[in-house]
């Protein structure tokens, strides 16, 4: 960890083996503490490419960021995962989302759900990855007899309810209410203090940690250049004075993202933010302003 913070580098660039191998030892020699595959159409398929993050990195966390449940049978996916678990020595955390993408399901041939059939098959998920963890017939078996541990990540509040019942890690998405299958909107502060507020009137003082993917990084000295431009590139939806206050924007030098990330910790409970694989060089710099 650095400091009392963790953070992580969501691998999104599909690649050669040998420049998949560049990049993750980029992402442990940077610094960073979780090496994330994310599970979309068009990317690296995410169990291989962890277990070769594995094999070229010897401290970082892998992680699943996050699977797309209604894809995978609950049985075939166990074993994938404590599979991946074996192979890389428990370095695994696996995160799971409810799916949102409704292209990708017609891409694959797939009808899309609606919302509550998505989340009925998330939480039949991981009741079932739960009883096979613990069956000793189970094999490959987990490396830790409860399983890796547990990342849940959504904004709705079925989700975010069974992430208080279960997950280790609870990933906010950072955007807004939308209507199912449109594109996601970008949530304000008010959104995302609401949300974190919601999960933990849910959590009954059961301990978790709270994960946000950051949308925009941009390192610089001129915050405030950096802050008019964003309006500009969000269309204006967000004033220059909300995108200031917003965790998913982390945007200064980095002193002053050190001084966010902090005041965030304070008004969120935020300790663990995942950025974008072609941010993790510039935003490297924070992570030397918080030792």
């Amino acid at each position: 960890m650095t400091g009392d913070f963790r953070f992580g580098v969501n691998m999104v660039v599909p690649d050669s083996r040998a420049a998949w191998v560049e990049k993750c030892r980029k992402v442990e020699d940077l610094g960073y503490d979780v090496l994330s595959a994310a599970d979309h159409l068009g990317m690296a398929p995410p169990f291989p490419a962890l277990v070769l993050a594995g094999e070229v990195t010897s401290r970082v966390k892998l992680n699943t960021f996050v699977l797309n449940a209604p894809f995978y049978n609950p049985v075939l996916l166990a074993r994938d995962v404590t599979g991946t678990d074996q192979f890389t020595e428990g370095r695994l955390e696996l995160g799971l989302g409810a799916g949102y993408v409704k292209e990708e399901f017609e891409a694959a041939g797939m009808p899309f759900p609606s919302a509550r059939e998505r989340v009925d098959h998330l939480e039949r998920t991981i009741i079932e990855l739960k009883r096979l963890y613990a069956d000793p017939e189970h094999k490959p078996a987990p490396v830790r007899a409860e399983g890796p541990p547990l990342l849940l990540g959504g904004r709705g509040d079925r989700i975010l309810t069974l992430a208080a019942e279960h997950a280790d890690t609870i990933g906010f998405t950072g955007t807004s209410k939308t209507t199912d299958g449109a594109p996601l909107g970008l949530a304000t502060a008010e959104d995302i203090e609401e949300r974190v507020g919601f999960v933990r009137s849910k959590l009954g003082g059961r301990e978790a940690e709270f994960n946000l993917l950051c949308h925009f990084v941009n390192i610089t000295e001129d915050r405030k250049a950096a802050l008019e431009d964003l309006e500009k590139l969000v269309g204006g939806q967000h004033s220059v004075a909300q995108l200031a206050e917003l965790p998913t924007a982390l945007i200064g030098s980095p002193a002053e993202v050190a001084d966010q990330l902090h005041a965030h910790r304070e008004r969120f409970g935020l300790t663990y933010y995942t950025v974008l694989e072609q941010n993790m060089e510039q935003f490297a710099p924070v992570l030397e302003a918080l030792r």
